[in-house]
């Protein structure tokens, strides 16, 4: 956590002053109507908002400090609830949907709402945000939680927000998957970089997660360049796994000016000559870089210019390849025959092949994506080039990507050409008979449903 640098905190100044002097804060404290708290909200929230994005844009480390400030009584718990809600998401989650650890944030903010004079204002939007933050949260955590909220009534309100139900871990993921949708173009994640190796151990995966979510967003990471490059720098992180792993995101995600970047292929070089199986785990971990946040041309040329393939191991085998694709086109001649090359001289299920093919999927999805609906004979024409790569890699994972991705773009297609007896429909469906079964994708059972015509239920009036 960060201290809150002085444009932030001047500006948090100025506007927790314009809401001591707000007219409709008078009225409320003099009336205690509802109408009158909302609109304070509706006049001084969106600056809230506002400077909350503008911190998670250009400073997120320094979002929690931010947070902090919003607990003072002059902002009159305005935009707390918000807060609260970034609070429960960013707490680290395991595979059980439980948090990893203590989730302090979450913990703070809700007890400075429970004390709030406005906390009857505040309750009404906290309700969700309280039940997946407990859901999330262990029994004794909880339990000692409630133990320092003296009153009754708000004690008895945080207790109807622990639900039973959620002790079941798909109910847990259900709820957490749907909560976190409605945040979904929120940028709210923030992190500590670690000095020590004692630091970097225990909170690296919540590291990594912040950095892939602001990859993934697109957001600027200018101010975590000079963090990154002094993970790095710290010979204590060396010859680590997480140390693999921020190398893979800086080289990745992160642009480096020459020196930066010089420095940057030092560091590579040194672990990949001097850690075990190094190259084995950074393909490893590229390959979950591809899933989530997602690799592109961009991000593998950035690497690949980094990386020297006169050393002979499995990362130079790949990016030569990589190079080779993103240079020709995918659907180039020569570019099909260098991955039938690369594919015979490699074992199918190697690290290295599972990155080609995930390489590959990606054009693929970028393509037909890009297509509308009027382009369906250009998506005709790309499964030839399907067809081809399906043969190369062999793999029923690949194939039931490209499956699921021509599935998708199908189903747009039949919202679209509804008439059956018009051409583009009918296109459509011999397209589909017989490339989607030659594929497997469907049998023939399957297409023969997909395009029936579905008759229509007469009203018993009708049948009167």
């Amino acid at each position: 956590m960060q201290p809150l640098d002085d444009q932030y905190y001047d500006r948090l100044n100025e506007i927790a002053a314009a809401i001591q002097d707000s007219e409709n804060l008078t009225m409320y404290l003099d009336e205690e109507e509802d109408e009158y708290y909302n609109a304070l909200r509706t006049e001084f929230e969106p600056m809230l908002s506002a400077l909350h994005h503008q911190v998670a844009s250009e400073a997120p480390l320094q979002l929690v400090t931010f947070e902090k400030y919003l607990l003072e009584p002059p902002f009159e718990g305005l935009y707390l609830p918000r807060v609260l809600g970034f609070a429960v998401l960013r707490g680290e989650i395991t595979d059980q949907y439980k948090y990893v650890r203590p989730n302090d944030h979450f913990k703070e903010i809700l007890l400075a709402i429970c004390k709030s004079v406005h906390f009857d204002q505040l309750k009404k939007r906290i309700g969700q945000s309280i039940t997946v933050g407990f859901a999330l949260s262990s029994d004794i955590w909880i339990t000692n939680l409630m133990s320092l909220v003296e009153n009754k009534r708000i004690r008895y309100f945080l207790q109807q927000q622990k639900q039973d139900r959620f002790r079941d871990l798909k109910d847990r993921e259900d709820i957490y998957r749907r909560y976190s949708n409605q945040f979904r173009h929120e940028q709210y994640h923030s992190a500590d970089f670690p000095k020590t190796l004692g630091e970097m151990k225990a909170n690296f995966s919540a590291l990594r997660q912040f950095l892939l979510k602001r990859f993934e967003t697109g957001a600027g990471n200018d101010s975590l360049k000079a963090q990154i490059t002094g993970f790095l720098n710290n010979k204590e992180f060396q010859g680590s796994e997480e140390y693999l792993e921020m190398l893979a995101i800086c080289g990745n995600f992160v642009d480096l000016d020459p020196a930066e970047r010089k420095a940057f292929a030092t560091h590579f070089e040194r672990e990949r000559r001097s850690f075990q199986e190094f190259d084995l785990r950074y393909l490893r971990f590229l390959v979950s870089l591809y899933k989530s946040p997602g690799i592109d041309a961009v991000n593998d040329e950035r690497m690949s210019q980094a990386v020297d393939k006169m050393y002979k191991d499995r990362i130079a085998d790949y990016y030569r390849i990589a190079d080779k694709i993103h240079n020709l086109g995918y659907v180039h001649p020569d570019a099909i025959e260098a991955v039938q090359e690369f594919y015979n001289t490699h074992e199918g299920l190697s690290v290295e092949t599972e990155c080609l093919r995930q390489l590959v999927i990606t054009y693929f999805t970028r393509l037909v994506k890009g297509l509308t609906e009027r382009e369906y004979n250009d998506y005709f024409e790309l499964t030839k080039i399907f067809s081809l790569y399906m043969k190369i890699f062999g793999n029923q994972q690949f194939n039931q990507d490209v499956e699921k991705l021509s599935m998708n773009y199908i189903n747009k297609l039949l919202l679209t050409y509804t008439d059956k007896r018009a051409k583009d429909y009918q296109d459509i469906k011999r397209f589909v008979s017989t490339q989607f079964v030659d594929f497997n994708f469907l049998s023939d059972k399957e297409v023969v449903e997909m395009f029936k015509t579905r008759r229509k239920r007469k009203k018993k009036s009708d049948e009167e």
